[in-house]
């Protein structure tokens, strides 16, 4: 096998609310691309860069704690989404690949936001569906929405917060 490594890492956040008549609802945490970015004012997840001796599954809660501040403390799962997006980036005349994760953390929690990003919202799954603008960011929503909100179904995505994959009872 020879293993490929990913450009870069994508982190979905997301969490779960209940309602007044106590449904659930799974709300996605949006965060606006800062004005001195590249595409300033893009609504998109955690992303970032892999370092030179990361594993990919700790540089996606690497960059995680970086542009939210969210570390073990508030996350209730972390999952492989089986997801690798590529693209092509002009700015890097090349095409780039990121690693897919997703985290829930725990109601009542905000980020707190690094330089990268200039505000942050929660939204229902739907919305944020409806919102993103890159096709491979709505895959990672379905992914979310059809897979991880369905208990039996999620376990099979979970790692464990040191990134391998969670033992099934």
């Amino acid at each position: 096998m020879s293993p490929l490594r990913p450009d870069l890492v994508d982190c979905w956040i997301f969490r779960v609310v209940m309602s007044a008549r106590a449904i659930p609802s799974t709300e996605v945490l949006l965060m606006r691309r800062g004005p001195d970015r590249i595409l300033p004012g893009l609504w998109q997840c955690v992303s970032g860069s892999l370092e030179t001796d990361d594993h990919v599954a700790a540089a996606a809660l690497r960059e995680l704690h970086e542009e939210t501040g969210f570390g073990p403390e508030v996350i209730e799962a972390f999952y492989d989404l089986d997801f690798v997006n590529q693209f092509h980036e002009p700015s890097y005349d090349a095409v780039v690949m990121a690693a897919v994760f997703a985290v829930r953390v725990r109601n009542g929690v905000d980020p707190t936001l690094s330089h990268e990003h200039d505000d942050a919202r929660w939204v229902s799954v739907d919305d944020a569906h409806e919102e993103v603008i890159w096709p491979g960011y709505r895959t990672a929503i379905e992914r979310i929405r059809d897979d991880l909100r369905v208990t039996d179904r999620a376990a099979w995505f979970e790692l464990t917060l040191e990134g391998a994959r969670r033992p099934r009872a």
